[in-house]
């Protein structure tokens, strides 16, 4: 007051800068002094911003059909946090890769449709009506009704963690069934490898509803065919009793990261030929 500086001046800086006689070495240890207190504000904010994290998860709410909960977090993420989400999952399932190999595993934003528009609960009820608004989307229009005239090539997959799942969605999407647009049960429970594949091999499949692990399978041995495929619907909102959704049990997160960066399904989603919708 009255001494001729501004009030916001912070004279600290004043106090803490060397002399013009100050060593070198003062010098460097100020500069090193700074480096570390803004590095350690920079620790704590992001461990701040962790810890809201966690607690948000915590407070999520269910909608509970059947027993099993619905994750209404994943209605909130767009694009890029469902890719920064499905990135996080890579690295934890795959630790032993490199840099360069995980980037190789990566899957772009452009990839996933924005799916935060859709305002209704995530139940199997409402999946026919969530289907069919956006198929839609990016030019995707054709009728889930048509299937295409190559046998085994789906315009739509639809993945879930466990075989009685995939056996409920297949109930629910059964509207979209005719004579020459099946909706195919591609799983393991019950149904050896071999009638899968000769299940694919004789019939025109519209829509595929099935485990990671089984349709993987069936895209290898080349009978469930990708030329057709307009969108990979990821049943991410449905979690166990333990809250646990396909990226978190363990027995179905690498099957899945295994789909969605297999080298036949990838090529598709880079060049915008399929997208991926997370329900």
């Amino acid at each position: 007051m009255g001494n001729g500086f501004d009030d916001d001046f912070d004279d600290t800086e004043l106090l803490a800068a060397p002399s013009p006689s100050s060593s070198p070495e003062a010098a460097t240890t100020v500069t090193v002094s700074k480096s570390k207190r803004k590095r350690e504000a920079e620790k704590a904010k992001n461990a701040k911003r962790r810890k809201e994290a966690t607690e948000d998860n915590d407070e999520v709410h269910l909608v509970f059909e059947g027993g099993k909960g619905v994750n209404t977090a994943i209605a909130k993420l767009d694009p890029q946090l469902i890719a920064d989400y499905v990135g996080q999952k890579v690295k934890q399932s795959e630790k032993e890769l490199s840099a360069v190999e995980l980037e190789d595993r990566c899957i772009p934003a452009s990839a996933f449709l924005d799916m935060t528009s859709w305002q209704k609960d995530r139940t199997l009820a409402n999946l026919p009506e969530f289907m069919e608004t956006f198929s839609r989307y990016k030019g995707r229009g054709a009728s889930l009704k048509k299937a295409s005239p190559s046998n085994g090539t789906p315009h739509t997959l639809i993945i879930t963690a466990a075989a009685l799942r995939a056996a409920d969605i297949t109930r629910a999407v059964r509207k979209f069934q005719s004579k020459e647009n099946a909706v195919a049960k591609l799983f393991a429970k019950h149904i050896k490898l071999k009638d899968s594949i000769e299940y694919c091999q004789k019939t025109r499949i519209g829509i595929g509803v099935g485990t990671p692990g089984r349709v993987l399978a069936l895209i290898k041995e080349d009978v469930l065919k990708l030329g057709d495929l307009k969108r990979i619907i990821i049943d991410a909102s449905q979690i166990d009793e333990k809250k646990r959704g396909i990226f978190e049990i363990k027995e179905t997160q690498k099957d899945v990261i295994d789909l969605l960066c297999s080298e036949e399904l990838r090529k598709r989603l880079l060049d915008g030929s399929t997208s991926i919708i997370f329900y």
